[in-house]
C-alpha cells in the first residue's frame, strides 16, 4: 500500500494536534469548502414547513383553514395546554331569546304569544288614549312619571320591559332593495315605506340582534334608526319616534352599555340602561329575586342581562348634559371623568326584567373535546360569562366528563381568604377547577406559583369573568410556569391579545369579525376541525420534520467521519477526500429528493390518528426528537462513516483514485438505502425520488471525467475509467453498503418485533 499512496512528511505534534482540531470542526459543521451543514439543515426544513401548510391548505376535510404563519406548523404536534374562548368558539354565536323573567312571572319559549297579546293590548290602550292628545297634557303625565312608584300590572310592567329592549342597542335596520336593472342594491330610506321580508339588523353582538329580533315576533318592531333618532312600528301599525340624546356604549370595563331617549309624541325622557348582573345588581333598586334568577338562568347554559331604567325631567337631562359635555371637553383624566359623570345618573333604577338568551354549542363539539382529552390535552376555557353559563357549558360540551367532580372556588377578596381556599382545593384529587376573574387576580397577586401549580394538575379549568387582558395573562403565565406549548383558540377581538400570547394560535372565522383569525398563525372555520388539524397535520408535521432534521444531520456527519477518518491515516493532512462537484452533487442532486420526500412519510392513515388520539401522547413526550434519538444518529453516522472509509481503504487495488470511486458511490447508496429504513409509508413520489437520485449519479458517472475518468487527480495517479464498470467495482461497492447497512436493517426489525411503537401495533 505504502508503493501506492504517497507518504507525507511526519510534523510536530502541535501540528498534528492543530489539524485534528480542525477535522473535528468540520466534522461538526459539515465538510467541503464553504459547506454549512446548518444552513442546509435550515433550508430543508422550511421548505418542509412550507410543504405541511400547503397540505393543511389544501386537506378538504377541513375547508377554509388558512396558514397564516408557516414557520411552526410543527407546534401543532406538541401542544400540552388549549385555552379556549366560549362563545363563538365552543357555541354557534347565534343567540335564541328563551326566556323573560319580570320578577314575579317568567315566560319561556312556550309561552310568547301571551307576551305578544300584553304588547298588543297595551298599544291599543295607548294608541286610543293618545288619539286625542293634548300636548298641555304632557307635562302632567311627567309629573306622575316622578312620583313614587305604584304597584303596576303585568301587562303594564311587559309594556315597558319590551320597549326597553326594543330601544337600548345600537342595532340598526337595513332595507335591502330589489336588485335593478344597473345590478345595483339600493338601501331604503329612513322616509320609505317599511317591509318586513327586505329588512336584515346589523350589529356589534349577535346577543343585541336577538333581542331585537324577539321584540319584533311579540310586535314591537325597529323599522329604523340613525344618529338623532330611531322608530318604532306599534302592532296597531303605528309608528313610535324618539330622538336619541345620548349613547353609552358598552365596554369590557362596565359590561354594561345605556341610551338616553326621548319620545317624540309624549316628551317623555328616558334613561335605558342594559348589562350583566355584576354590573347591575349595584345599580338598580333592591329586589329580593335578581341574583337567584340570574344563577338559575345560568345553570340552564342563557346567557343574562338585566335591563333597567330611570325617567329624567328635562331640568336632570339639562344638568346632565351640561356636567358631560365640560367632562368631555377635560384635558387631564377625561375618561374618569365621564364615567363619574354619567355614574352620577346610574343612579336607584327601575328593574324592569331579566333576559335570557341561548347560544348552542357547534357541531361535533363534544366529540372533538373528547378527542383531545384522550391525547393527553389539558384544556381551560376563559370566558367573560357568569360562573354558572360557563360550568353549565362546560357539563354540556363534555369539557369536563360526567364522573368528573367540579371544584368551584369561592370568591375570595384578600389573601387570608385566598390562602384558606386554595389550602381547601388543595386537599381535592381529579378535579375541574372553576374560577372567577376576581378571584383569580386575588390568588395570582398574593400566591401565583401555588394557583398555576394546583391548576395544571386538573385535566380541566373555567375560568368565568374574565377580562380580555386577564385571558393573555393566564397564558403567559402557563408558558413560564410549566414550560410547556400552549395553543389559544378564539373567535373574537377579544381573543386576539390571548392568541397572539400563545406558542399557537388558532382563530376562527366568527361573525364578530376576522380580527382573531387575522392575528392567529393558523384559521379555521368551526371548532371541531382542530381536532384533525392536531391529530393530523400537527402530529405528521412534528414527525417528520423530526425525521428530515435528524436525516439532514445524518447526511453531514457521515461524510464528516469519512473525512475524520481519511485525515486520521494520513496523519492529519489538510487535503480533502471529495471536492467540487462531488461535494454540491451529495448535498443536492444526489441525495436531496430522497431526503425531502420524508415530508411525505405518514406512519399511520389520518383516519387511525383521529381514532386513536392516543397516538398524539407519544409526541408530547419527546420521544421523536430527543437528545437521545439525537445521539442514536450520531452514533449511526459514526459507525457507517467508519464502514465506509475503512473498507475503501481496505478494498482498493492498484490506484488511490477506487477509494474515492468506491467510497463515494457506497456512501450514495447508503444514504439511499437509509430513507427507505426511515419510511413508514410509500408514496409513489418516495419511489420516484429514489430511482431518480440514483439515475442522476449514474449518469454523471460519464461527465466526471476529472474523478473518476482519465486525467489528473492530486495525488499524481492516473485513473482507469473501466474499473467503475467492472464487476469487481460492483461487489465491493455492494460489500461496503451492505455492512453499513444491515446491521441497522436487523436492529429495526428486532426492535419492531422485541419492543413495537404504538403506531406499529395499529399498522398491524
Amino acid at each position: 500500500m505504502a508503493d501506492q499512496i504517497p507518504l507525507y512528511p511526519v510534523r510536530s505534534a502541535a501540528a498534528a494536534a492543530a489539524s485534528h482540531r480542525r477535522a473535528a470542526y468540520y466534522s461538526a459543521v459539515g465538510p467541503g469548502p464553504g459547506a454549512d451543514r446548518r444552513g442546509s439543515l435550515r433550508v430543508n426544513l422550511d421548505m418542509g414547513k412550507a410543504a405541511y401548510g400547503w397540505m393543511i391548505m389544501k386537506d378538504e376535510n377541513i375547508p377554509g383553514t388558512v396558514v397564516r404563519t408557516s414557520t411552526i406548523p410543527e407546534e401543532l404536534g406538541r401542544l400540552v395546554y388549549l385555552l379556549t374562548d366560549k362563545t363563538g368558539t365552543l357555541t354557534q354565536n347565534e343567540m335564541v331569546f328563551k326566556r323573560l323573567h319580570l320578577g314575579t312571572v317568567s315566560y319561556g319559549t312556550d309561552t310568547m304569544d301571551e307576551i305578544q297579546s300584553h304588547v298588543l293590548n297595551s298599544y291599543l290602550q295607548v294608541h286610543s288614549q293618545t288619539s286625542g292628545h293634548n300636548p298641555s297634557s304632557a307635562p302632567l303625565r311627567r309629573s306622575q312619571s316622578s312620583t313614587p312608584k305604584v304597584k303596576k300590572s303585568v301587562s303594564s310592567r311587559i309594556h315597558e320591559a319590551v320597549k326597553a329592549i326594543a330601544l337600548c342597542h345600537n342595532v340598526t335596520p337595513v332595507y335591502e332593495a330589489r336588485t335593478g336593472i344597473t345590478g345595483e342594491t339600493e338601501f331604503a330610506e329612513a322616509d320609505q315605506d317599511f317591509s318586513d321580508e327586505n329588512r336584515t339588523y346589523q350589529a356589534s353582538s349577535p346577543d343585541e340582534v336577538a333581542l331585537v329580533r324577539w321584540t319584533e315576533s311579540v310586535g314591537l318592531t325597529l323599522v329604523s334608526r340613525d344618529l338623532a333618532s330611531m322608530q318604532l312600528k306599534t302592532p296597531s301599525g303605528q309608528v313610535l319616534t324618539y330622538c336619541i340624546l345620548q349613547m353609552f356604549p358598552f365596554t369590557s370595563e362596565s359590561k354594561r352599555m345605556g341610551i338616553i331617549v326621548r319620545d317624540e309624541a309624549t316628551a317623555e325622557i328616558t334613561f335605558y340602561m342594559k348589562g350583566a348582573d355584576v354590573a347591575m345588581s349595584t345599580i338598580v333598586q333592591y329586589n329580593d329575586w335578581l341574583e337567584e334568577e340570574c344563577g338559575n338562568m345560568a345553570r340552564e347554559g342563557l346567557r343574562t342581562l338585566v335591563v333597567a331604567k330611570r325617567t329624567l325631567t328635562e331640568e336632570q337631562y339639562q344638568d346632565f348634559e351640561s356636567r358631560y359635555s365640560q367632562a368631555k371637553l377635560s384635558i387631564h383624566d377625561r375618561t374618569l371623568k365621564v364615567a363619574a359623570v354619567v355614574e352620577s345618573l346610574e343612579r336607584e333604577m327601575e328593574l324592569l326584567c331579566l333576559t335570557g338568551v341561548e347560544d348552542q354549542l357547534q357541531a361535533d363539539v363534544r366529540p372533538t373535546l373528547e378527542m383531545l382529552r384522550n391525547a393527553g390535552i389539558k384544556i381551560w376555557m376563559l370566558t367573560g360569562d357568569k360562573l354558572e353559563t360557563a360550568t353549565c357549558i362546560a357539563k354540556s360540551s363534555h369539557l369536563v366528563s360526567r364522573t368528573q367532580d367540579i371544584h368551584i372556588f369561592r370568591p375570595v377578596t384578600n389573601r387570608g381568604e385566598a390562602h384558606l381556599e386554595l389550602n381547601a382545593f388543595r386537599r381535592k384529587h381529579d378535579c375541574a377547577l372553576v374560577i372567577s376573574g376576581d378571584s383569580l387576580e386575588v390568588c395570582l397577586r398574593y400566591y401565583e406559583h401555588e394557583l398555576v401549580e394546583l391548576a395544571c394538575q386538573c385535566p380541566a379549568v373555567v375560568c368565568c369573568r374574565c377580562s380580555p387582558t386577564q385571558k393573555a395573562h393566564i397564558v403567559t403565565l402557563l408558558r413560564q410556569h410549566t414550560r410547556k406549548r400552549t395553543c389559544a383558540i378564539g373567535d373574537g377581538g377579544n381573543d386576539v391579545s390571548m392568541i397572539q400570547a400563545a406558542d399557537c394560535g388558532i382563530g376562527i372565522e366568527g361573525k364578530e369579525g376576522k380580527q382573531a383569525s387575522l392575528a392567529a398563525d393558523f384559521s379555521i372555520t368551526q371548532f371541531r376541525h382542530i381536532g384533525r388539524l392536531l391529530m393530523v397535520h400537527g402530529r405528521n408535521s412534528y414527525k417528520r420534520s423530526a425525521a428530515l432534521g435528524q436525516f439532514v444531520m445524518h447526511r453531514g456527519l457521515i461524510i464528516s467521519t469519512m473525512q475524520a477518518v481519511f485525515s486520521s491515516v494520513f496523519y492529519f493532512a489538510s487535503v480533502p477526500l471529495y471536492q467540487g462537484f462531488l461535494m454540491v452533487g451529495y448535498a443536492t442532486i444526489y441525495t436531496m429528493f430522497p431526503v425531502f420526500s420524508l415530508v411525505l412519510d405518514q406512519d399511520v392513515k389520518p383516519e387511525m390518528a383521529i381514532l386513536y388520539p392516543e397516538l398524539y401522547k407519544d409526541l408530547t413526550k419527546g420521544r421523536s426528537l430527543s437528545f437521545k434519538t439525537f445521539l442514536i444518529w450520531v452514533l449511526i453516522s459514526i459507525y457507517q462513516g467508519g464502514i465506509l472509509m475503512y473498507g475503501a481503504l481496505l478494498l482498493f487495488e492498484a490506484e488511490f483514485v477506487h477509494v474515492v470511486a468506491i467510497s463515494f458511490t457506497a456512501l450514495i447508496l447508503t444514504e439511499l438505502l437509509m430513507v427507505a429504513l426511515t419510511i413508514r409509508t410509500w408514496h409513489w413520489l418516495m419511489v420516484v425520488a429514489e430511482f431518480l437520485s440514483l439515475g442522476c449519479y449514474v449518469a454523471s458517472l460519464a461527465f466526471l471525467n476529472e474523478y473518476f475518468g482519465i486525467g489528473r487527480v492530486s495525488f499524481g495517479a492516473f485513473l482507469d475509467v473501466a474499473f467503475i464498470t467492472t464487476v469487481t467495482f460492483l461487489w465491493k461497492v455492494s460489500a461496503i453498503t451492505v455492512v453499513s447497512c444491515l446491521p441497522l436493517y436487523v436492529l429495526k426489525y428486532l426492535k419492531r418485533k422485541l419492543s413495537p411503537p404504538s403506531y406499529s401495533k395499529l399498522s398491524s
